[in-house]
């Protein structure tokens, strides 16, 4: 008994000073990264294609080169260039937060000439460097880089991660500046929705889901089990921006049934986004296999609504911003009884969410492991066949059902228009017949593929080489910068490589939305008042290569 009393008075004092670290944290503050104004292109937690935004975006007035500096006493421990986040440099800070900035114009100091020289060394535009913690130590308000417009990238602007450093978890980075930060504006609902539930809940006596504008005056009638969503976004006085909303509270006649906090959330949550989203509706409701911690429903079923007596139910919904700003939302359901059609389905195959799931058809086989679905799906599956395709068409579903996490899929090939087996991808099928690329590797007359959604997909072939397009080629050297677009219409560009006089030029693709790729003329490595000669090859994903050559004089 006794060592049971002091196994429970340790467990409780370590809970403690886990308690008393993260109030702690939450009175840390940070100086501001930028030398002008607060103001924000994008925050935290914003709705994004299979993730949430996971920092904040910082506005630069339209510039690159503005002065980005450290926030608190730390070191630099990661530094990195990449075609998806550009320019990128992490510090870890005392206070227990480290943070990442993205799509910065250029590193300054020591930390610029070790990266150049490492690119030139790995003939690569994209580097890594994990310097140790005593290599670059910096204090408040240190220069530490200049912010720009490089990686994926849609204007000007510094992303500011702000990263737990115990848990690896990202946190909200706007309560480290909210003493910078002027906004009394609320979020603002722009319609609410209502999903019946498949089976067992009708609205409108419909089996759809339905949605409203926020002003709506007619009648809503439902019966059974009904699910509600809202879509709405934050504002701030000053900017033109949209953000996304901190905190949703539903109430039904005055009894909280469902919250959602985006205060934080690990790598392994970002794609329970794709449960908890319809479109732009937020859903007030928990699909059975969402693990997303930040979604609270208060009893087992979940965040939905039973419609069962002949009376109006009253919804209510609470829209707060991370600094206290709150709208409200009300409608009515009036409940009416309504017969609840059963779910008829003649399809093969009814996923489970909760069981292991295995598609197996002539030329095609799917292993889908435990948890790879949010809630259980009835495929509307399909298989077509022309006679000079390379593989089957097979529609597993007919629209896109994301996956938790990759599956692997094998298609069978039909017929064999080339030898080099490298040449072969499996395409994605859009609604329209267009194909696009998804991967792939050829294994014993198959196509291994990983996927993360269900969808339509096939067999292609890609013999096409990228196109090298010389931009403003007459004004290289008046620019002191060597321009190309370069395209590959089928799988895309897996590999480039330029030299000048036939030494290695370090091209770059700075910005990945227009994806031009560009070299800065340097007398270091070119000399200048003399021709030379720029040679660029590239190859896409099934091995295509093109090379191209051009004169130019600087």
């Amino acid at each position: 008994m006794n060592k049971m009393n002091m196994y429970i008075r340790s467990l409780l004092l370590a809970l403690l000073v886990i308690v008393s670290k993260r109030v702690v944290a939450q009175d840390v503050s940070f100086v501001p990264p930028l030398d002008i104004p607060i103001a924000f292109a994008g925050n935290f937690g914003e709705i994004r294609a299979n993730h949430f935004h996971g920092g904040l975006d910082f506005k630069t007035g339209g510039r690159t080169g503005e002065k980005v500096r450290a926030l608190a006493k730390g070191y630099i421990s990661r530094i990195r260039v990449t075609h998806g986040s550009g320019y990128v440099l992490d510090v870890v800070y005392e206070n227990g937060y480290t943070t990442i900035n993205r799509h910065l114009s250029s590193f300054v100091g020591e930390i610029a000439r070790r990266v150049e020289e490492l690119q030139y060394a790995r003939e690569s535009w994209e580097v890594e460097i994990v310097p140790e913690a005593d290599e670059y130590p910096v204090k408040p308000g240190q220069v530490i880089a200049l912010s720009g417009n490089t990686g994926y990238s849609f204007g000007p602007h510094l992303h500011l991660d702000v990263i737990e450093t115990s848990t690896g978890e990202q946190v909200d980075p706007l309560p480290f500046f909210k003493h910078y930060v002027s906004d009394h504006t609320a979020p603002k609902a722009k319609g609410f929705m209502l999903f019946p539930q498949p089976g067992l809940g009708v609205v409108d006596g419909e089996q759809v889901c339905k949605n409203y504008p926020v002003n709506f005056s007619g009648e809503i009638t439902a019966w059974g089990l009904i699910g509600a969503g809202v879509c709405a976004y934050d504002y701030m006085e000053g900017v033109n921006n949209r953000y996304g909303v901190y905190s949703v509270v539903l109430e039904v006649d005055g009894k909280e049934v469902f919250r959602s906090k985006v205060d934080r959330f690990g790598d392994e949550e970002n794609r329970y986004i794709n449960s908890w989203i319809y479109g732009q509706y937020m859903k007030s409701y928990i699909d059975p296999g969402n693990r997303l911690r930040m979604l609270k429903a208060q009893d087992e079923k979940r965040g939905l609504v039973d419609i069962n007596e002949e009376r109006p139910y009253e919804f209510v919904y609470t829209l707060s911003d991370a600094l206290g700003n709150t709208s409200r939302l009300a409608f009515t359901v009036r409940g009416r009884f309504q017969e609840i059609p059963a779910v008829r389905y003649d399809g093969k195959y009814s996923l489970k969410w909760d069981k292991v799931n295995n598609i197996s058809e002539p030329g095609l086989q799917l292993f889908m492991p435990k948890g790879r679905l949010y809630k259980d799906v009835q495929l509307n599956y399909a298989v077509r066949a022309d006679s000079g395709d390379v593989a089957f068409t097979y529609q597993l579903h007919d629209s896109s059902i994301p996956l938790h996490e990759y599956c692997d899929m094998y298609i069978g090939l039909r017929h064999y228009p080339v030898k080099d087996s490298l040449k072969y991808y499996v395409a994605g099928v859009h609604s329209k017949g267009r194909k696009y690329y998804v991967g792939g590797k050829y294994v014993d007359g198959c196509m291994k593929v990983r996927i993360r959604e269900l969808g339509t997909f096939t067999v292609a072939v890609d013999t096409v080489p990228p196109v090298i397009t010389p931009l403003f080629a007459k004004k290289w050297g008046h620019m002191g910068r060597i321009m190309f677009k370069v395209k590959d219409r089928e799988t895309g560009v897996a590999y480039y490589r330029g030299t000048i006089d036939g030494k290695y030029a370090l091209f770059g693709k700075p910005n990945s939305i227009n994806g031009n790729l560009i070299c800065e003329l340097d007398s270091r490595y070119v000399k200048k008042g003399s021709k030379h000669k720029v040679e660029l090859t590239v190859r896409d994903r099934c091995g295509n290569e093109k090379t191209e050559c051009f004169d130019f004089i600087w």
